[in-house]
């Protein structure tokens, strides 16, 4: 087995072993069956990698269902605002032609409530 790159050589406790092969950047790597049982630790290995793998799957699938849940969040916050443009858009074009009037009748009661504050202060003090 080779494997490419720029390690140092070295030496495990497990027999283990790596050296580099001439001026290249691969690494021979030699597997000394008298240094424990390598069968077993290749079985470790792989049930570990198939939970890392279950795991990664898993938070695949629940980054998945959150961004459907912000592209959902997202289409509502636009239909609402759409919906708030139109309401205001009726509110102000109802205001612009009814609120001359409004305010005309407004100022006409607020003289007519001084004029009441005013006959009525000068018939009381007599």
């Amino acid at each position: 087995m080779s494997y490419r790159g720029g390690a140092a050589p070295f030496r495990s406790s497990d027999g283990l072993s790596t050296r580099q092969v001439g001026n290249s950047d691969e690494i021979q790597l030699r597997i000394d069956p008298m240094h424990g049982d390598l069968d077993d630790e290749i079985l470790g290995l792989s049930s570990q990698v198939r939970r890392l793998k279950n795991v990664a799957q898993e938070i695949n699938s629940e980054a998945k269902i959150q961004s459907d849940f912000v592209d959902q969040l997202q289409m509502t916050l636009i239909r609402a605002q759409a919906s708030l443009k139109n309401n205001m858009r009726r509110i102000n074009s109802s205001v612009v032609r009814n609120g001359g009037s409004h305010v005309t009748h407004v100022v006409l009661f607020a003289l007519f409530c001084l004029f009441l504050v005013y006959f009525w202060s000068k018939f009381s003090r007599r």
